[in-house]
């Protein structure tokens, strides 16, 4: 029998109806439901899905320009800031290096397009991304459009790059002007508190966007995505998984802490992304929750606005297989020195497409018309599951995003074992928990 000690030391569990992820994991059945059984109706509910990735994006600039500004404010010191960015910025493009590396090796050893009828799958419309390719930036260009015209308009436009901007150049100022600029630190430092707290009122309309995701997702696609490229679906599940216990596993053990024990501490956001196919419905959240994990708020308000741009390792692969996937299915046969090329210009096109909505597409598109001998109506293919596709990717990139936060933290000595630990125990409920 337990004494009264025991007891009062044992944790109170929710009960597991009461949990978030229990709620938006409920939503995405009964919206695959209603979308299989009742797909007109289902198309209907599009609307709750749009309206809850509205209300995150409403925050979402105000949320990164206050974490940066402060942070860098209160770090006074431009060259960690620099340092800082640099650094996440060479671990994004060697992590998304290999994750092009598995998804081209994946396609030549299994080769899922091969045999596909071409002739007989019913063709979508394409003309939208063909002509959206266009808005994909030179890297010059690129760089360019990083430079607001206006401080409102880049809030307004929602551009995630320029609000960074904007935001290091203000706390750079807000440094400089010492304790003045402390001062409007500190009312900055309670207007964040107050978005979060916002934040914390829309995550609870989440189940609401999960369900009316997933209820127009297989309302419109189901049928078109369940048999023809089954194939390719799985591969790239699996070569997703494979990058995210292997790599990044590989990468978080070298840094000493658990892959398998981190995804689990972010699967709220996971069933999230899961469910709304979108990583920026949990972009604010996952801010807050690696400060609360025990990584600096500077290395927060740098890493993860910036991964969310550069460091896409799950669209990035999604994007080579299903360019070489094309060449399959149109018996294309492309030496290996013609799929490095094609890797080198994913590498750039993936970054010339930040901002753009339906990016991931929009950029396959751009790779494809660069290469010059693959035909651009084999998009047409690939639109069925897409979108299913766009849900995974999108997850992929945002424990890519999370294990980059943790990274650069303790490269930069800005990472708190001892917080992280109790988050750990915290959020399992499990005191015996001695390591990250």
């Amino acid at each position: 029998m337990m004494n009264a000690a025991a007891i009062a030391s044992t944790p109170v569990r929710r009960a597991f109806y009461k949990n978030q992820t229990f709620h938006v994991l409920a939503a995405i059945v009964l919206g695959f439901l209603l979308g299989h059984f009742y797909p007109k109706a289902a198309v209907e509910m599009k609307p709750l899905g749009d309206a809850f990735i509205k209300m995150i994006k409403m925050v979402i600039g105000p949320i990164i320009f206050l974490t940066i500004v402060t942070g860098v404010s209160h770090v006074g010191d431009i060259k960690k800031v620099g340092k800082i960015g640099g650094k996440a910025l060479i671990y994004f493009e060697i992590i998304t290096t290999f994750s092009l590396i598995i998804g081209m090796v994946a396609m030549n050893v299994f080769r899922p397009g091969d045999g596909f009828d071409t002739e007989h799958v019913v063709k979508g419309d394409i003309s939208h991304y063909v002509e959206a390719s266009k808005s994909v930036h030179s890297p010059v260009d690129f760089i360019m459009s990083i430079i607001p015209d206006n401080i409102i308009g880049a809030f307004a436009s929602g551009d995630l790059l320029q609000v960074l901007f904007i935001a290091v150049i203000f706390g750079i100022a807000l440094s400089a002007m010492g304790e003045k600029g402390a001062a409007i630190n500190a009312s900055l430092v309670k207007y964040s508190h107050l978005i979060f707290q916002v934040m914390g009122i829309i995550m609870k309309f989440a189940a609401m966007g999960a369900f009316g995701a997933m209820a127009f997702t297989i309302g419109k696609f189901g049928d078109a995505a369940t048999i023809p490229l089954a194939k390719l679906l799985l591969l790239s599940c699996a070569s997703m998984v494979l990058f995210i216990f292997v790599v990044l596993g590989a990468v978080a053990y070298y840094y000493k802490f658990s892959i398998w024990k981190f995804v689990r501490y972010l699967e709220d956001e996971i069933v999230i992304v899961l469910g709304t196919g979108s990583s920026e419905a949990v972009l604010p959240r996952m801010m807050q929750k690696m400060q609360e994990f025990g990584c600096s708020q500077p290395v927060v308000g740098l890493v993860i606005p910036t991964g969310y741009s550069f460091n896409l390792a799950g669209s990035s692969m999604y994007l080579a297989m299903c360019v070489i996937f094309i060449a399959q299915a149109y018996h294309v046969n492309m030496s290996l020195s013609q799929q490095i090329t094609i890797l080198g210009i994913l590498l750039l096109t993936s970054k010339g497409a930040a901002g753009v909505v339906g990016s991931a597409f929009i950029v396959l598109a751009a790779t494809i018309s660069a290469t010059g001998f693959l035909p651009i109506e084999g998009l047409s293919l690939l639109l069925g599951i897409d979108r299913f596709m766009s849900s995974v990717r999108a997850m992929i990139n945002l424990i890519g995003n999370g294990v980059a936060t943790v990274i650069i933290a303790k490269t930069e000595n800005d990472f708190d074992e001892a917080k992280a630990l109790a988050e750990y125990r915290a959020y399992f409920e499990d005191k015996s928990i001695n390591h990250i």
